[in-house]
């Protein structure tokens, strides 16, 4: 499936609201209220200044995911947060979600990229390996993951 990236300059989370059931809210924010509520999000999820999200579409032009990078340890670490890709948009799209996530992370002017991921959600955990992310640890049910890109770009 060929996704393209749109970088979400207007904070516009309503095609995320339309885009996520209710039930698939947990699964990308345990803490978030249900239903979607889109002030919640602009307050304590994705509110902070250095906070970029991104959506992804479909060759028709439908919105089929999002993530959002969060500034780390200064400007040159991003951190993933709050990635969804829709039922329809899944299967096959792995490598190319990690793609577009490392290239937007590179674009903000990134040289490591650090996520969480549920150790028991195999697809996750298992497209994050095959891009290339080491684990640096497990606590609570979580890998802590990370990717070189400096190392990448070098290679």
């Amino acid at each position: 499936m060929a996704l393209n990236l749109h970088r979400n300059r207007d904070c516009d989370l309503a095609p995320l609201a339309k885009m996520l059931p209710d039930a698939d809210i947990p699964l990308i924010n345990p803490n978030a209220k249900v239903p979607f509520d889109e002030m919640e999000w602009h307050r304590k999820w994705l509110g902070d200044r250095e906070d970029v999200s991104f959506y992804l579409q479909d060759a028709l032009g439908r919105d089929v995911g999002f993530f959002a990078l969060r500034e780390g340890i200064g400007p040159e670490v991003r951190h993933l947060t709050y990635v969804y890709l829709a039922q329809e948009a899944r299967g096959g799209a792995a490598a190319e979600l990690t793609g577009h996530i490392e290239q937007a992370a590179r674009d903000l002017g990134a040289l490591t990229l650090t996520l969480k991921v549920e150790v028991d959600n195999a697809p996750a955990f298992n497209a994050y390996y095959s891009a290339g992310y080491e684990e640096l640890s497990r606590r609570h049910g979580m890998a802590t993951m990370r990717l070189d890109l400096e190392g990448r770009i070098a290679a």
